[in-house]
């Protein structure tokens, strides 16, 4: 159960306390808590959003421009489907912004997605040997935009799940290489805590230019931040 907690005189609704209940961890009322008084997790609802982080992209993209009208773009486990959600209106994929570029946005994810108007979803492992294949089938050529928001279950162990989620990252990396088109753009979630300087040099040898960013929208308790690189040199 959940009660407003007031501060000062007259104040009203200004933090959502939650009670612990029985059978229930205090890591999931520490996180029900947080969420309640999320104010991106508030405004995700209010939008149509599928989830908060919708506005980590959509901040990542008024800084480097890179989901612009006409531009094919490939979302690397893209459940919910919140950055989907954002590409789908930045690359004109409905073609709603008359006198612009229509773009495509391509959704892959393990776990089956719900339909997302203008957007192409497809239940895939981008790790399967002939995944670059199918996926430039379906773009009918090269991406314009890889980009990826995953991260491996958490394990609790702080060194094993940053591991875990550079391998993906690294992962998706090798995807990019095969599908991007000269001149293209990675963008993918990354955490602090060491290994991330070896995908980096990785990255450097590939693209123009490789930049470490920390979005608003990401929570500024979490180590998460993202690596953009734009520039593919093919």
């Amino acid at each position: 159960m959940a009660e407003k907690k007031s501060s000062g005189r007259g104040a009203r609704d200004l933090r959502v306390k939650v009670k612990s209940a029985r059978g229930r961890k205090l890591s999931s009322t520490l996180w029900l808590e947080r969420q309640l008084n999320d104010p991106y997790v508030k405004r995700a609802q209010t939008d149509g959003f599928r989830g908060r982080a919708a506005y980590k992209i959509l901040e990542l993209d008024d800084k480097f421009r890179f989901l612009v009208p006409g531009a094919r773009v490939v979302d690397l486990g893209c459940a919910p489907g919140g950055w989907c959600q954002i590409a789908v209106k930045r690359v004109n994929s409905l073609g709603e912004k008359s006198g612009k570029r229509v773009g495509y946005v391509l959704g892959v994810d393990l776990q089956e997605v719900e339909p997302i108007a203008g957007a192409e979803i497809h239940q895939l492992d981008f790790m399967e040997d002939d995944a670059d294949i199918k996926t430039k089938k379906w773009l009918g050529g090269h991406a314009d935009v890889v980009m990826s928001d995953m991260a491996a279950s958490a394990s609790g162990h702080k060194q094993t799940d940053h591991n875990r989620i550079m391998a993906l990252c690294e992962a998706a990396a090798y995807f990019a290489f095969d599908v991007l088109e000269e001149g293209g753009t990675f963008v993918a979630k990354v955490l602090a805590g060491g290994a991330e300087g070896d995908l980096q040099k990785v990255l450097k040898q590939r693209f123009t230019k490789v930049m470490h960013v920390k979005p608003p929208a990401s929570r500024s308790d979490s180590s998460e931040k993202f690596v953009v690189a734009t520039g593919f040199k093919g």
